[in-house]
């Protein structure tokens, strides 16, 4: 028995951890089309005010609330990745260790 397949997993983990890294950062690209609307919506309002003179305070909290929002569910999906893949590395194992006691030897 050679090593688990876990490729398609690991390029995952690696996709998402970009993608968290990204949103950290505060780029657009990671976002699903309802954050962005979101964070359009929220830099539109507050630029709206800005050219009226008044305070800004609720467009940025809802551009933070979007942010964190962002940050949740990648770190979430994340999370639910590498459980993914410890699991398939334990059934191996423990697949691999019932072959060798199964044995004649």
């Amino acid at each position: 028995m050679g090593k688990p397949n876990t490729r398609r997993l690991d390029r995952e983990i690696q996709k998402t951890e970009r993608m968290l890294e990204a949103v950290q950062n505060e780029e657009m690209w990671p976002l699903n089309s309802a954050e962005r609307r979101k964070v359009v919506g929220a830099l539109a309002g507050g630029s709206y005010r800005v050219v009226r003179g008044k305070s800004t305070g609720r467009a940025e909290r809802a551009l933070e609330n979007v942010w964190n929002a962002a940050q949740i569910r990648l770190t979430a999906e994340l999370t639910a990745l590498r459980t993914e893949r410890q699991r398939i590395v334990n059934e191996h194992a423990t697949a691999k260790a019932a072959k060798k006691s199964s044995g004649w030897w």
